[in-house]
């Protein structure tokens, strides 16, 4: 009976959230390709890599757990080069990001949906030897029936925030059985271990390893070099300041605006670059420069030459829209700001502009990478303000001190630096759990 009820209510919602999907599909594309999947039919291709050998299943939902899932997965293939993998997600940008980065031994798939089934013919397509969750996301269908088949099944990196926790909680009746079934949840933090056996899971399989993103981190040569030549043709290269908005969600555009159009009133050399987390909303964004009066330049704009790349006036905020090329951007910017930290939403990845060893500035809502700012915060590498208000002030103290920003920006990097190593903790722990 609790199955069924499940089921039932997962379809009803399904269908109440259809045509938000639908609108989903319509504006980001992509969706529609190998849109079977979600009711486990493949393309040819597709099953051609599954009866190459019992892959390991991995799911990553997007674009920030499938770089968990590749980290994972080069670890796990030190030992054994040979090891074959369906990579399994659930959005368009992280299949995009997945796309980008398979190997010759790896397939990549959307996810089925959670329903008996289209989970069973997802199973008996692939044949995994082992499933491995990325991060958040439980499908007690999937896990059930990888379970009734003697697919070991395990948790990596898992965290659950202060939203998603109390749900797993209220809804510990169906999650508490399929956590159970699994072989080893490798968490984040204790907080996140506590929330886990709240909801259910065996606190005997329960183990904290710390979080995978200081491991994921990495600069990318290639990109640094691209970026380095384009702020060269815009005039942005040194002695220009950047102040750089990462992976910005809405509303936060129009604060970093209005910070901006304060700051360079003392400092002419300053320059805004700001990179939506989403690169669909660059009409919205690209508005929002506009109407503070300021000319907004499209970075897919130069790369198509639809715009000439020319040196950029205090008037001009370049609009990176693209998608994967933030990372080899962060070196340059002398100020950075991460986005979705002065939304409910929980934070971006702060990691990487520390990587780089860029000064680097959040806001008050950053539960989405709580072991994460602990660890930096303890180091003494990362500044968060404690509101909106508060950003100016501490933009002006940063952008008018370099010995100050030098000094943010070592410790950042070396924090980051100390934290690595938990990815090979955690293959170690899956090889025990799967056999």
């Amino acid at each position: 009976m609790r199955w069924i009820v499940y089921n039932a209510i997962f379809t009803l919602l399904g269908l109440f959230l259809a045509p938000h999907y639908y609108l989903k599909m319509r504006r980001r594309g992509g969706y529609r390709a190998n849109f079977g999947n979600r009711f486990g039919r493949f393309t040819k291709e597709q099953l051609d890599g599954f009866a190459k050998g019992r892959p390991i299943l991995i799911h990553a939902v997007s674009v920030g757990e499938v770089g968990v899932a590749f980290q994972f997965m080069e670890a796990m293939r030190a030992d054994n080069p040979e090891q074959r993998f369906v990579v399994s997600t659930t959005s368009s940008t992280g299949w995009k990001e997945a796309e980008r980065r398979l190997t010759p031994l790896d397939t990549l798939i959307y996810n089925a949906l959670d329903l008996p089934r289209y989970v069973a013919r997802e199973l008996d397509a692939v044949k995994p030897s082992a499933f491995i969750l990325v991060e958040t996301e439980i499908w007690p269908n999937l896990i059930r029936a990888c379970a009734a088949r003697q697919i070991p099944v395990c948790l990596v990196n898992g965290r659950l925030s202060d939203r998603t926790a109390p749900s797993y909680r209220r809804l510990s009746f169906w999650f508490g059985p399929a956590l159970r079934l699994m072989k080893a949840l490798l968490v984040q933090s204790e907080l996140d271990a506590s929330r886990y056996i709240a909801a259910g899971a065996d606190p005997a399989a329960v183990k904290v390893t710390g979080s995978f993103k200081f491991d994921v981190a990495r600069r990318n040569p290639a990109k640094e070099e691209m970026w380095r030549g384009l702020l060269a043709r815009l005039g942005l290269d040194a002695p220009r300041t950047i102040l750089l908005g990462a992976s910005t969600w809405d509303g936060e555009e129009r604060l970093l605006v209005e910070c901006y159009k304060r700051l360079r009133e003392k400092r002419p050399g300053l320059r805004l670059v700001l990179v939506p987390r989403h690169f669909e909303r660059r009409d919205a964004v690209e508005s929002e420069i506009a109407s503070a009066g300021l000319r907004p330049v499209r970075k897919t704009d130069l790369d198509s030459g639809k715009a000439e790349a020319r040196e950029l006036t205090a008037d001009d905020v370049l609009l990176g829209d693209t998608t994967g090329e933030i990372m080899g951007l962060y070196p340059f910017a002398t100020v950075t700001v991460v986005g979705r930290t002065f939304s409910s939403k929980g934070g971006q990845n702060m990691i990487e502009p520390c990587l780089c060893g860029v000064p680097t500035v959040v806001g008050p809502q950053t539960q989405n990478f709580r072991p994460v700012m602990a660890d930096l915060l303890a180091a003494n590498a990362i500044v968060q303000v404690p509101s909106a208000e508060a950003l100016l002030p501490e933009l002006e103290r940063l952008l008018g001190d370099e010995s100050q920003r030098r000094e943010l920006g070592g410790r950042a990097s070396r924090a980051v630096a100390a934290r690595r190593g938990v990815v090979g903790l955690c293959v170690a722990a899956v090889r025990e759990a799967i056999g």
